[in-house]
């Protein structure tokens, strides 16, 4: 996300407190802190999808082997 969307929920963030927000801003805030946790998310996944896991025995074992291990353990 760019820096002027983050500078721009900081600012309807803060005038909210101060003053409150026309219907306007308040919708704007609503969409770009949606596009926001969106972003994020998927940033997330990401870096869940690629850590893997090291025992003490020196095996390893990536994060979406277990979660597919664990969902085959349910059936």
């Amino acid at each position: 996300m760019e820096k002027e969307k983050i500078a721009r929920i900081n600012e309807l963030a803060k005038k909210s407190k101060e003053t409150g927000l026309t219907e306007e801003e308040a919708a704007e805030q609503k969409a770009l802190r949606a596009e926001y946790i969106a972003e994020f998310r998927a940033s997330f996944t990401g870096i869940l999808e690629n850590t893997v896991i090291q025992y003490p025995d020196g095996s390893r074992q990536s994060l979406p082997d277990m979660r597919d291990a664990k969902k085959n353990e349910k059936k």
